[in-house]
């Protein structure tokens, strides 16, 4: 802070700092406005309240600052995947990881499904183009285990595809680790009853129907069928060198804590310093005038 201003002028601009602190914490709770358990001072039967949640979700996100930091300063580069059923919370535990971080060094690749030139090409490939260069973190909001999921279930791939992804997954991911990339898998396990409510959810809110669609009807009615491909994905798969991880769903809350406190613990990550900053002075030129703007340009002050 500029030492030379005035006290009434240094407490008003401090006022304002803190102001546009709480703002960002507003944010935060309108994120989680739909959580019916995260009323004022609730707390679930083994729930967490919501002053505790949004302090740990600080603090993890602030070592998350600091990840990324160590990240781009020693050009690590970082690949984290993210799977499980539909309406499983992948997407809400994404968002918390990513909300703090610059979108330059830790980006999310969340791919459609493969066009007709897609299709003709090595499964692997169209995977690569996202991968991170040097000092980058990638977020894959599901990954190429959709040929062992969606793919093997809704019978978007034959038996002889299926069978080539299980020989070729283990060495295109260890191939990844060698050539520097740190790898971390996650599957996001919730029951049955928790989906059919998250679905119910979707369909009675207007702000969530867009995340419907027909694939996920399917999911319900197939829920066996894809708990099978789950558990051969798991079991061919989880290998010494890229592990699964899986992540207690059920409670979002627990879940993106959990999640991003494991994933802390996955690289070892310290704090980079950095030089003091010191804010310039503005230049003045006695000779500048400020044209005014026609009033038209502006957008109505309607609030």
């Amino acid at each position: 802070m500029n030492d030379k201003l005035l006290p009434d002028h240094h407490d008003s601009v401090m006022q304002r700092i803190e102001r546009d602190l709480l703002d960002s914490y507003d944010e935060e709770l309108e994120m989680e406005i739909d959580d019916a358990r995260l009323a004022e001072g609730a707390e679930g039967e083994d729930g967490l309240n919501r002053q505790t949640y949004f302090r740990e979700l600080l603090r993890l996100q602030g070592e998350l600052v600091k990840l990324q930091d160590w990240v781009q300063h020693h050009k690590k580069k970082v690949v984290i995947l993210f799977e499980g059923r539909d309406a499983a919370g992948k997407g809400g535990v994404i968002k918390r990881i990513t909300q703090r971080l610059n979108p330059r060094v830790c980006r999310v690749a969340a791919l459609p499904a493969p066009n007709d030139r897609e299709k003709t090409q090595w499964y692997f490939q169209r995977y690569v183009s996202h991968l991170p260069a040097g000092g980058e973190i990638v977020l894959f909001d599901r990954s190429w285990y959709n040929r062992a999921g969606v793919e093997r279930v809704m019978g978007f791939c034959t038996d002889d595809e299926y069978e080539e992804f299980f020989r070729t997954v283990p060495e295109f991911e260890k191939m990844l680790i060698r050539s520097g990339i740190t790898l971390v898998k996650y599957w996001f396990s919730i029951t049955d009853d928790e989906q059919h409510l998250r679905f119910l959810g979707r369909i009675h809110d207007p702000l969530k129907q867009w995340k419907l669609s027909p694939m996920d009807f399917e999911s319900r009615r197939r829920w066996e069928a894809y708990t099978k491909a789950k558990e051969i994905m798991l079991e061919r798969t989880h290998i010494p060198e890229a592990p699964w991880y899986l992540v207690q769903a059920v409670d979002k809350k627990k879940a993106r804590l959990n999640c991003i406190a494991h994933l802390l613990t996955q690289l070892p990550y310290e704090e980079i310093e950095h030089p003091a900053i010191v804010l310039p002075e503005r230049a003045r030129n006695p000779d500048y005038t400020r044209h005014p703007v026609p009033a038209d340009m502006y957008v109505p002050e309607r609030y």
